[in-house]
């Protein structure tokens, strides 16, 4: 089937060029007439808008969400020996963050919800662990109340993997302003969104954040002068005209997002199916909405015959890749919701009618299966 062929996609990022780009061009071309395209006036704004977003005091923005929890783990002097503990059920860019500063990441399962199960976190500690890595998948926060909780008692940094959750708020506070450090990605499919990778971390510690402004530049303090070594890991100047003209629609695209799962979950309420329910004084941003059933391939296959694409995130959990030669811890939570879960479209472009066929198509394939 051909991609001009479905009805309803997953992601519909041409749609949004469509919409944007009379605007969005002459903003592009200014950028790339003034000759500067690194750590420019635009990624300076860019930086300060978050701030005044997320109410924090400091941001850096960074060249990719992966590059935003390796930097921030470097931040807080992770290093070989240590261990971080996180969820398996994340994209491998979580764990691959902690090998990548030499670290070892300790899986604990998560709740129905998919997120972090904090009993099973706490059980994980030891004299190893440096620090907790709870990740907002879907943009659905984790229990962060209990894990700061946690964190206090036993003397643990924590970094926020928000990836997945800009605008999300959890006890009235958004992702990232809970831990020492909240990483995250603009990366195409979010919902503040680049046009290529993309990230920033946000934090309240001056200290941290004049470290990571050094780090994601060599170590420059000047032209000339090297105060630490570092990499490169700097926002362009393109990306961050891009965001700033984008950031000003988040909550518009939060919202439309929030009324259509609010629809899935008028719609869905009586089937066999499950999805997270609402929690008080809390937002989920929806990156993703995610339902759990029996037979999910199969509707997988069913829904995208009915020209409705879905997706998988994730099917494989990081402990049970390859790439970790322990295969024998179980999470129990985790590895039966791999088998499950399946990702609805619930993109901005979409209207009511859109999900109501998604979910007619649904109904369907339960009714003769």
């Amino acid at each position: 089937m051909k991609k001009s062929d479905i009805w309803i996609p997953y992601i519909n990022l041409s749609k949004q060029f469509s919409e944007e780009k009379k605007s969005l061009l002459p903003k592009i071309e200014k950028v790339l007439s003034s000759g500067k395209y690194i750590l420019s006036d635009e990624v300076k704004k860019f930086e300060s808008k978050i701030c005044n977003y997320q109410n924090m005091k400091f941001c850096i923005s960074v060249n990719s969400g992966t590059d935003a929890l390796i930097l921030s783990l470097l931040s807080l002097n992770v290093k070989s020996g240590d261990e971080v503990i996180t969820q398996a059920n994340s994209y491998i860019a979580s764990a691959a963050a902690i090998k990548a500063v030499g670290a070892k990441p300790v899986f604990c399962d998560v709740y129905d919800d998919q997120t972090m199960n904090v009993e099973d976190m706490e059980s994980k500690i030891n004299f190893r662990t440096k620090v907790i890595m709870p990740v907002h998948l879907t943009g659905r926060m984790c229990e962060m109340n209990k894990i700061m909780k946690i964190a206090k008692k036993n003397n643990l940094k924590v970094v926020e993997d928000c990836a997945q959750s800009i605008g999300s708020t959890y006890s009235g506070k958004k992702s990232g302003s809970f831990g020492d450090l909240g990483a995250f990605s603009t990366h195409p499919l979010k919902n503040l969104n680049a046009c290529g990778d993309g990230g920033f971390i946000v934090t309240n510690n001056k200290k941290i954040s004049d470290y990571l402004k050094l780090k994601r530049n060599h170590g420059h303090i000047s032209r000339e002068k090297i105060k630490l070594f570092g990499t490169v890991s700097r926002l362009d100047s393109i990306q961050a005209v891009i965001l700033n003209f984008r950031l000003k629609k988040l909550e518009k695209v939060i919202k439309k997002r929030v009324k259509n799962a609010s629809i899935y979950k008028e719609t869905l309420k009586d089937l066999d199916i499950y999805y997270p329910k609402d929690r008080s004084n809390c937002r989920d941003s929806y990156h993703l909405f995610v339902v759990q059933l029996k037979n999910r391939n199969n509707l997988k296959k069913f829904l995208f015959k009915n020209k409705i694409e879905s997706n998988v995130h994730y099917p494989i959990p990081i402990h049970k890749q390859k790439l970790f030669t322990d295969q024998s811890q179980a999470l129990h939570n985790t590895e039966k919701q791999a088998n499950e879960i399946l990702s609805l479209p619930i993109n901005q472009y979409l209207n009511e009618n859109d999900i109501n066929k998604v979910c007619y198509f649904i109904k369907k394939f339960l009714q003769i299966n």
